[in-house]
């Protein structure tokens, strides 16, 4: 019998498969540019990108020239991202320049990530290497990065790259405001030195013995769960900071052990399972002497420091939420005294959401923050709620002197039939827009579309200038406009490669819910083909929406259609942009979530080629685990599960996430037991008949630990199921390695044509 992994494979293109080339560019995103900073004269966006083709570049930006001795790089597959500049004062016009290369930083040297560093990249999910992150002072003239833990500064009008001398390994380096100075993290301290590189001294380190105890680093809970990845921030006036003192000692210690190197010592990881004590989190006040101040709220009542801003708009601002997740309190700070004073406060029965870019203040010192209000996620400024159900904001990008720019998709106030504008009195107009997601400016008058055309757009502004990114469903990947006052003056290249197939994907919705849906048939089928075999691909849950506008988000369900599946994607109850009571109504019955995606497969049948005989569902993460509760829990409906890095036993999983939905264990037991696949008496209300499952886990995660797909695997053999187990060496929740990629891919569809009886 051929291998499944030595047949020739669909989609060849110049001997490329489609799970190569997918594989060999990260999901398309290589070469990609983003992290876009946009100086406040708007003469100067900065970026990072890797690529292109050539080499690393010339300083104007032009791809360098292999004749001269420069190393062919496949466009697109460079994982080694630079730090690049749009020039927008030439006089013929916008010049991207290259600002720093690591390749050259480095002298040729393989980058080496610090273990502090790696952790970051894992919680932010990045897979790249190279300068994939910066930061700038507050007139977007100097950067600051770090690449194998040493610390570099870029002047970006002078066109020069620097090396600072600094007590290494250098962790998320920051500079001031008026650019003098740059604070960096390193084992646990908080350091700060001069732009010129003297004066390298500490700012605030932890007691003596106090393992565990660390400044300017955010927890696991905060990177991993709140979207707060920092954990210092400089004053307006660059005189002083707010920093983070974390001490980790309460929490648990887990072992992340490597089977496949037994010699090596397990990894020990500070994880705050659901129930158990979380990290500590404090904040001071610090000036450039290190004197500090401790900053003072109900720590035993609002435990999680969610937000913090400091801007010139007012005071430092902070906002605590109360383990439940049901109370939070909007604080500004006394810098000189490190009182609080809390500006307001926020209940709800369930639980309350964290965005980006919330709280701030504006010009003239209105707090701006995204509220649930009349059943809708609304922007309010102040006292007012200035947009209605017809919106569900979901971020705030910036705050100008006479707008504020939001990302938003349509609201259940929107009204039927699409339009791609406002009304005679600049409101926006309701639409029929699955997936689609637009950002607007918002004022007293309402709300105004900036975003033009189906797809999924998002934007950085400073004054005049706006960098618009917009992914659309009809062409891969995305593009990147910068506006000057509406008007476009450039475009931002891509280097990342064109998928060697195309999405062409059906957005509808189905169900007496509407449930958004995504479906993708094999571009060989015909009508008098007969039904075909369905393959459901969800995530499925809260914080993780699947059915979007946007071409590349759909290139792997399109393969797997290719290989006879009619495939599937469903966005029930639990994922975001619907509305607020959409994402709230799994609280404690995460099985909600199981239900929908039968009811959108049911719905779909009656007007889709789907054999009801022989269903299939694939997942990682919440997928994973929504994929092994449909092959226990509804095996009348499908017939055969991939169940990649499950939540098996909600127990294992973190504090902040968990807790949200189903409540502390000790107090809730019953509903951990009947959301959890598998409890300590083995499979939780597992039916028959039993269905094939794959099981597969990267060893190395610390997010979704192995544990989970153990314990499962252990009870679906106590219980007699059959399933297999694919364990990843080496590979964390992100599965970045090429090989790996690839063959997942091969094996996934191999099981699931075996286990429903198709043509292998």
């Amino acid at each position: 019998m051929t291998s499944p992994l030595s047949s020739p494979l669909p989609f060849a293109h110049n001997s490329l498969s489609f799970p190569r080339q997918y594989a060999r560019t990260q999901r398309f995103t290589l070469g990609a540019p983003r992290g876009f900073t946009v100086a406040p004269d708007g003469e100067r966006v900065l970026f990072v990108r890797s690529g292109p083709e050539f080499g690393a570049g010339t300083a104007s930006g032009a791809p360098s020239d292999p004749a001269a001795g420069q190393e062919w790089r496949e466009q697109g597959t460079d994982r080694s991202h630079r730090l690049w500049m749009l020039d927008l004062t030439g006089p013929a016009g916008a010049v991207e320049r290259l600002v720093a290369d690591p390749e050259t930083l480095l002298a040729g040297a393989a980058e080496e990530l610090p273990a502090e560093e790696r952790a970051r990249r894992e919680r932010s999910r990045e897979g790249s290497a190279g300068i994939v992150g910066y930061a700038v002072d507050g007139a977007v003239e100097s950067a600051a990065f770090a690449l194998s833990g040493r610390l570099f500064t870029a002047d970006l009008r002078a066109g020069t790259v620097r090396e600072l001398p600094a007590q290494g390994p250098v962790i998320d380096p920051r500079p001031s405001p008026d650019g003098r100075l740059v604070a960096y993290a390193t084992a646990g301290t908080l350091r700060l030195t001069c732009a010129d590189g003297t004066g390298d001294r500490v700012l605030a380190e932890p007691e003596e013995g106090a393992e565990g105890v660390t400044y300017g680093l955010a927890e696991f809970a905060a990177s991993e769960e709140m979207g707060r990845s920092r954990g210092f921030w400089w004053s307006p006036s660059s005189d002083r900071l707010l920093v983070a003192r974390v001490d980790e000692r309460p929490v648990g210690r887990w072992w992340i052990a490597d089977p496949a190197r037994p010699g090596r010592e397990p990894q020990a990881v500070a994880y705050p399972a659901a129930g158990t004590p979380n990290a500590e989190v404090g904040l001071f006040v610090v000036d450039l002497s290190g004197n500090r101040t401790e900053v003072l709220w109900n720590r035993a009542l609002f435990p999680y420091l969610a937000r913090v801003h400091w801007s010139a708009g007012g005071s430092p601002l902070l906002l605590v939420q109360a383990r439940d997740q049901r109370t939070q309190a909007y604080l500004a700070v006394d810098p000189e005294s490190g009182t609080t004073t809390e500006l307001r406060l926020e209940k709800d029965p369930t639980w309350l959401e964290l965005f980006a870019g919330i709280p701030a203040w504006t010009g003239d010192g209105r707090l701006v923050r995204v509220t649930d209000e009349g059943g809708a996620r609304a922007l309010a400024v102040g006292d007012r709620v200035l947009t209605d159900s017809r919106l569900h904001v979901r971020a705030v990008l910036d705050i100008g002197a006479d707008d504020i720019l939001v990302s938003a998709s349509a609201g259940e106030g929107a009204q039927t039939g699409r339009t791609n504008g406002t009304d005679e009195d600049g409101e926006t107009s309701g639409t029929d827009e699955t997936g689609e997601i637009h950002v607007y400016r918002v004022d007293e008058r309402g709300a105004v579309r900036l975003s033009e055309g189906p797809g999924v757009h998002g934007a950085v502004r400073s004054g005049a200038v706006t960098v618009l990114s917009s992914a659309r469903p009809d062409a891969p990947g995305s593009t990147v406009r910068v506006l000057r006052d509406g008007v476009r003056v450039a475009e931002i290249t891509s280097y990342a490669q064109k998928p060697v197939l195309s999405a062409d994907v059906r957005l509808t919705t189905a169900g007496p819910r509407q449930i958004p849906c995504a479906v993708l048939l094999p571009s060989s089928w015909t009508e008098g083909d007969g039904p075909l075999p369905v393959l459901l691909d969800p995530y499925g849950g809260p914080h993780g929406q699947r059915v979007v506008a946007a071409h590349n988000a759909y290139l792997t369900p399109r393969w797997f259609a290719e290989q006879g599946f009619a495939v599937v994607v469903a966005d029930g109850r639990g994922t975001p942009g619907h509305s607020p009571a959409w994402e709230k109504s799994i609280a404690r019955d995460f099985t909600l979530t199981l239900d929908d995606q039968v009811e959108a497969l049911h719905a779909l049948a009656e007007r889709f080629p789907l054999d009801l005989g022989r269903v299939a569902i694939r997942g990682w993460s919440y997928g994973g685990y929504l994929a092994g509760l449909a092959a226990l829990r509804r095996p009348d409906v499908f017939h055969a599960a991939v169940v990649g890095a499950p939540v098996a036993d909600w127990r294992l999983y973190d504090t902040h996430y968990t807790e949200r939905y189903l409540g502390l264990p000790d107090e809730e037991p019953a509903v951990y037991a009947a959301n959890s696949l598998v409890t300590d008496a083995g499979l939780s209300e597992a039916r028959e008949p039993a269905r094939p499952m794959m099981l597969v886990h990267g060893l190395a995660d610390d997010n979704v630990v192995a544990a989970h797909t153990l314990r499962l695997s252990s009870a679906l053999l106590a219980a007699g199921r059959p399933h297999e187990v694919l364990p990843l060496s080496g590979v964390t929740h992100m599965t970045p390695q090429e090989q790996v990629a690839e063959n997942l891919l091969l094996l996934q569809v191999d099981f699931l044509k075996r286990s429903l009886g198709m043509t292998r």
